[in-house]
């Protein structure tokens, strides 16, 4: 594969893993050279002749260039051995350019030299917030980070205006495609966030609504399964940046203000609706058991109108409300 262009079908970057050298050989080097360096100098000088004697033989000569020698390279020998020193913390990388060529990624934590040449700064970009222009660094972090998404205000699938936010955990894995596919990182897990946010939400309807199948997913009674199709849908938006996505939750859902009141008083109906089906289920039950019971025990011969009546009485006290005030029948019982 081309070192130049680093590339896979489809124009994706390909990280290339490499193995940078130990600094510490090298940084004891550097001093070796500086010291050698000193030396040259401290010998050249002590050969010069007096101030006011012309370079008369070979000793005065070695020592000029001795002495030129010496600071040419004690200024730039070490200072070059000291640009190329870079350290790496764990889970952190650093992308190595050379002029503008994308020669690898070192992933070792510690202190490393390479070439004094790489290049320090991946290009640049537009700070979202100032609009200036800011550097973006060859060293990325591969630790898990916590976008916490703004409140959005979307339509859910029934059209009905919704208040959602969510939460993501993300870490790039592949620095190639974070630095080289997309101008930012960072910025495009926040524009993402937000894009794959609205498309799940029009995709869900809020909750149950009448006239829809039973078991349908609903934004507030199936948070797992909305919250799987969210990190599904990340995944596949940030591919492209590098991006993975360990977890993406909801943190927020309500209805909008407009329409928060009325679908407030749709649920409260839902739940007296839900109440009173229990209690007349419950009351029939009783009734049915009621009247089973006098049969099977014979203890009283109930024709079909009074077993309507007491069937209607019995319903009365089960479902109403207010306690019953019970009334006592001194006559006969048909009268």
């Amino acid at each position: 594969m081309s070192d130049k262009t680093a590339r896979a079908t489809g124009g994706a970057s390909v990280e290339k893993t490499i193995h940078a050298r130990s600094g510490w050989p090298l940084l004891l080097l550097t001093f070796v050279l500086a010291a050698a360096c000193v030396a040259c100098i401290v010998t050249g000088a002590t050969m010069l002749p007096p101030d006011d004697m012309p370079l008369t033989t070979p000793a005065h000569t070695m020592g000029v260039v001795l002495l030129v020698v010496g600071i040419v390279v004690l200024c730039v020998g070490p200072l070059l051995m000291l640009m190329g020193f870079f350290t790496i913390q764990p889970n952190q990388a650093r992308v190595l350019i050379l002029f503008g060529d994308y020669k690898g990624t070192v992933r070792d934590e510690g202190f490393h030299w390479a070439n004094p040449f790489y290049s320090r700064s991946a290009g640049s970009t537009i700070d979202e917030r100032t609009g200036k222009s800011t550097p973006l660094s060859t060293k990325v972090s591969l630790r898990a980070r916590t976008y916490n998404g703004e409140h959005l205000k979307v339509n859910d699938k029934c059209g009905n205006p919704i208040e959602i936010a969510d939460v993501i955990v993300w870490r790039v894995e592949n620095t190639a495609k974070a630095l080289f596919d997309v101008d930012d990182y960072n910025s495009s897990v926040h524009t993402q966030s937000e894009t794959a946010l609205r498309h799940v939400a029009t995709t869900y309807a809020y909750d149950q609504m009448p006239g829809e199948p039973e078991g349908e997913i609903t934004l507030r009674s199936n948070i797992e399964e909305v919250s799987a199709a969210l990190k599904e849908e990340l995944a596949v938006r940030l591919e492209k940046a590098g991006v993975v996505i360990d977890d993406a939750r909801l943190t927020h859902l309500a209805y909008a203000p407009e329409i928060a009141q009325a679908m407030l008083r749709r649920q409260q109906a839902d739940a007296v609706i839900a109440a009173r089906e229990k209690i007349v289920q419950g009351a029939v039950g009783m009734v049915e058991m009621a009247l089973g019971e006098l049969s099977r025990k014979n203890v009283v011969d109930l024709d079909d109108e009074r077993k309507a009546a007491m069937v209607s009485n019995l319903m009365v006290v089960l479902c109403g409300e207010s306690d019953a005030q019970p009334v006592l029948n001194t006559g006969t019982l048909y009268q």
